[in-house]
C-alpha cells in the first residue's frame, strides 16, 4: 500500500485548466477516473492529511502510484472524455452502474430492407430503434400482439423470412391478417416501411393524431356504405385504444422525460429511472451500485447521467427530472444538449404531478435496494462464506454464528443511550436486540459508556449462567442426587419455555469504533474473568477491523462478502441506536417543555407522552383532542396547547441543534 506523498506532484506542476485526470496503481492499471474545473485544486485534495479523507477516497488513494491528467478547452470537453475513459478503462473506484435485472426492449430493425419488430433484452445494435425498457416482457409481446394488427408489419425471425420467400407461401401471421406478407411479395418495401413508420410513430408517443385518423377514415368508410372497411378499422381503433390503456397517463401535459429517484445507504446506491413519453410512462429500468467513493447525491446524480446518456444519444429525453442537481449542471446540461442536437433541461421537480411521479420512483429505488439487500444476505452460501472470511481474517477458533455488535449515540453527552443488536449465521435476530440507558454518564466518553455497556451485558450473562447452574444442580423433588454426567444447563426459561434474555455467549463481539472502544470492551470482558470471547471493532474512517492490543488494523479486500456482513452488523447497530436516541430525546423535549404547564404533573406527563407517542403527533393535536386524555381537562388542555405554541415561536427565533457523536479517538464530531 503506496503511500500518496510518494507519487504527489511537484509543486506547480499541476494546471489550473479544467482537464481528466486517471490515478494509476502499481501494476499501472486505471483505478480512477475523474474531471475538474481546476485540476491543481482538485488533485491538491487528495494529497492532505489521510485522516482528513473519506475512507473510500483513503482507500483510492493509498492502493494508487501515480496521477496523470490531460487538458482540455471547456467542461463540456472533459466531461466527455471523462466518459469515454471511463468506458475504456473500467476504473474499480468509479461508481459503476449495473442492472439488478434484464429488462426487456421493443426493437424495430429499421435498417432492414423490411424492418422487423421484435422483443429483446442486452446491449443495442446499430441500425436499431429501440422503445422502452419495460417491467416484463409478457406485457410488451401483449401490446405488439394488439398493434399488428393496425401496423401489419414484419415480425418474423430471418429463417422464417427466408423460408416463406422460398417456397412462395406466407407463415400464420400473413393469412391471420397480422403481417402484410412482404416475404412474398403483397406488399412492396416502400409500403411496408411507410407501416413501420406509422408503428415507430404510435410507440413514440405520437398517438392522439393516429387516433384520429383512424376515426375519420372509419366515418368515411361508414358514409361510403363500405361497411366491411368500417368494421375492420373499428377493430383497429379498439386494439389501438386497449393498447392505450396499458400504459398509463401520468402527466396530462405530454411530457416528454426520464424521472430518476435514488436510494442510497453507505455502501451501495439503487437508481429507478422511468421512460415518460407523451405523458404515458412506456417503461422503467433499475441499477444497484457499489459507492467507490464520497460523492452526495448530487455526485451520484452527475455520474448516472453521464453513464446512462453518454453514449446514448437518442435516448435522451427533452427533460431529465432528478433528486438533486449536479453539482455543475450547466455544464452537463449542455452537453446532453448537443448531443441530442436540441435543448435539454435538468430539473428538480418542485410541485405538482411531476414531484409526486418521481417520489414514486424514489420508492420504487428504495424498494430495489431492499430487495438487493435481502437477496444478498439470504444466500446460504454467501452468508457462510463471509463467517468464514471473518473467522480465518481474525483467527478465532470457530465461525462467528453469533455475533453482537455494540453502538453508542448522545446528544451532546446528554441522553446518552447504547443499542446491542444481534446476528445469527448472518441474518438479524431483532427478538434479541436490545437498548442500554447509560448511567451515570461521564459526558460525551464514549470509551467510558462502551465499556459499561459491555459490563452490563456480561454481568447478566454471567448471572444467568449461575441461575443455570444453580437449577441444574438442585435434585427435583422425590429423586435423590444428580447423576455425574448431566446435560449442559437449558437456555430456556423452565416456566415460559422462551429463550433465556442475555443467556447466550456470542461467538464475537463488535463495537462500532477503533482501538480505544476495542481495548474498554476487552478490558470489561477482562474484568468479569471472561476471555473466551473474541473481541474486534469496526472503525468508519478506513472501514479498518481492530484486534485489541494489535498496532495494525485488519484489512478486509473491499469485495469481501466479511467486510459486507460486519458493515450491515456495524449499520443496523447504529441505526437502532439512533432510533432509541430520537425516541427518548423527543419524549424529553415533550417533558421539558411541559413543565411549566399548571396542574400537569410527572404522572399526567407521562400519560400524554404515552398516549400520542411523540411531540410532533402532540404539537399536531386539537384543544379537544388533548382534553381527551385521561386526567386532561380543557383547562389543562388549553394550558398545554399555549406552551407548546410558545416553545415553537422561540424556537423559529434560533437553529435547532442537530444530533452529533462524538468519535473520542479522533475528536471529531459525527452528525447522526
Amino acid at each position: 500500500m503506496a503511500s500518496p506523498a510518494s507519487y504527489r506532484p511537484a509543486a506547480g506542476s499541476i494546471p489550473t485548466q479544467p482537464g481528466v485526470y486517471r490515478f494509476r496503481d502499481a501494476k499501472g492499471r486505471v483505478i480512477y477516473v475523474g474531471k475538474a474545473k481546476n485540476l491543481r485544486s482538485r488533485l491538491s485534495s487528495y494529497f492532505q492529511d489521510i485522516g482528513n479523507l473519506h475512507s473510500r477516497t483513503a482507500s483510492m488513494v493509498t492502493t494508487g502510484a501515480s496521477v496523470e491528467w490531460t487538458v482540455v478547452k471547456t467542461e463540456v470537453e472533459a466531461l466527455q472524455l471523462e466518459y469515454s475513459w471511463i468506458k475504456e478503462y473500467d476504473p474499480r473506484f468509479n461508481v459503476k452502474y449495473r442492472d439488478d435485472k434484464s429488462y426487456p426492449w421493443l426493437a424495430v430493425t429499421v435498417d432492414d430492407e423490411f424492418p422487423r419488430v421484435m422483443v429483446g433484452r442486452g446491449a443495442k445494435r446499430k441500425g436499431t430503434r429501440y422503445f422502452g425498457p419495460y417491467g416484463h416482457a409478457w406485457a410488451i409481446r401483449e401490446t405488439v400482439d394488439l398493434l399488428l394488427r393496425v401496423f401489419p408489419m414484419r415480425s418474423c425471425s430471418n429463417g422464417v423470412f427466408k423460408r416463406s420467400s422460398q417456397i412462395g407461401r406466407p407463415c400464420l401471421l400473413g393469412y391471420i391478417d397480422k403481417c402484410a406478407a412482404p416475404c412474398v411479395g403483397n406488399i412492396s418495401a416502400a409500403d411496408h416501411r411507410a407501416i413501420v413508420d406509422d408503428f415507430c410513430d404510435f410507440m413514440a408517443g405520437n398517438t392522439s393524431a393516429f387516433v384520429k385518423r383512424v376515426e375519420r377514415e372509419m366515418y368515411a368508410a361508414s358514409e361510403a356504405l363500405d361497411f366491411e372497411k368500417a368494421a375492420r378499422l373499428r377493430d383497429d381503433l379498439g386494439a389501438l385504444n386497449r393498447a392505450l390503456e396499458k400504459q398509463a397517463v401520468v402527466l396530462g401535459d405530454g411530457t416528454d422525460a426520464d424521472v430518476i429517484g435514488l436510494a442510497e445507504d453507505p455502501l451501495e446506491v439503487a437508481v429507478q429511472i422511468f421512460y415518460v413519453r407523451g405523458g404515458r410512462i412506456r417503461g422503467q429500468r433499475g441499477w444497484v451500485a457499489d459507492r467507490a467513493d464520497e460523492g452526495d447525491t448530487a455526485a451520484l446524480v452527475e455520474d448516472f447521467l453521464l453513464q446512462l446518456y453518454g453514449g446514448d444519444s437518442e435516448s435522451i429525453p427533452r427533460e431529465v427530472l432528478v433528486p438533486a442537481l449536479p453539482s455543475d449542471h450547466a455544464t452537463m446540461e449542455q452537453l446532453l444538449s448537443e448531443l441530442r442536437g436540441s435543448k435539454v433541461a435538468i430539473r428538480v421537480p418542485q410541485r405538482g404531478d411531476k414531484k409526486s411521479l418521481q417520489e414514486t420512483v424514489a420508492r420504487n429505488a428504495g424498494q430495489s435496494l431492499m430487495l438487493h439487500k435481502t437477496k444478498r444476505a439470504s444466500d446460504l452460501t454467501t452468508r457462510n462464506r463471509a463467517l468464514e472470511e471473518i473467522q480465518q481474517a481474525l483467527s478465532l477458533d470457530e465461525v462467528p454464528l453469533r455475533m453482537e455488535c455494540y453502538d453508542v449515540s448522545n446528544l451532546q453527552g446528554t441522553e446518552i443511550v447504547a443499542s446491542m443488536v444481534v446476528f445469527e449465521d448472518g441474518l438479524a435476530r431483532k427478538s434479541e436486540y436490545r437498548r442500554f440507558v447509560i448511567k451515570d454518564a461521564d459526558g460525551q466518553n464514549d470509551v467510558a459508556h462502551m465499556r459499561q455497556v459491555i459490563t452490563r451485558r456480561f454481568r447478566r450473562l454471567l448471572d444467568e449462567q449461575a441461575k443455570q447452574a444453580d437449577e441444574q444442580a438442585a435434585p427435583t423433588a422425590g429423586q435423590g442426587a444428580p447423576q455425574a454426567e448431566q446435560p449442559a444447563p437449558l437456555l430456556v426459561d423452565p416456566e415460559t419455555g422462551r429463550p433465556r434474555k442475555f443467556a447466550y455467549a456470542p461467538g464475537l463481539v463488535v463495537v462500532d469504533g477503533g482501538p480505544p472502544q476495542v481495548a474498554a470492551a476487552q478490558q470489561a470482558l477482562a474484568e468479569l474473568g471472561i476471555n473466551d470471547i473474541p473481541v474486534c471493532g469496526l472503525a468508519k474512517r478506513l472501514e479498518e477491523v481492530w484486534l485489541p492490543a494489535e498496532d495494525d488494523p485488519v484489512i478486509f479486500a473491499r469485495t469481501s462478502e466479511g467486510l459486507y456482513l460486519l458493515q450491515r452488523v456495524r449499520d443496523e447497530a447504529h441505526r437502532f441506536a439512533i432510533t432509541h436516541h430520537r425516541g427518548r430525546r423527543s419524549k424529553s423535549m415533550v417533558e421539558s417543555l411541559l413543565d411549566d404547564v399548571p396542574g400537569l404533573g410527572e404522572v399526567r406527563r407521562r400519560t400524554l407522552i404515552k398516549h400520542f407517542g411523540s411531540l410532533k403527533k402532540l404539537r399536531a393535536a386539537e384543544v379537544d383532542e388533548i382534553a381527551l386524555v385521561p386526567g386532561i381537562g380543557p383547562t389543562t388542555s388549553r394550558a398545554i396547547k399555549d406552551a407548546l405554541a410558545a416553545a415553537d415561536a422561540t424556537r423559529k427565533t434560533g437553529p435547532t441543534p442537530q444530533p452529533m457523536r462524538v468519535n473520542t479517538a479522533t475528536g471529531e464530531i459525527e452528525e447522526d
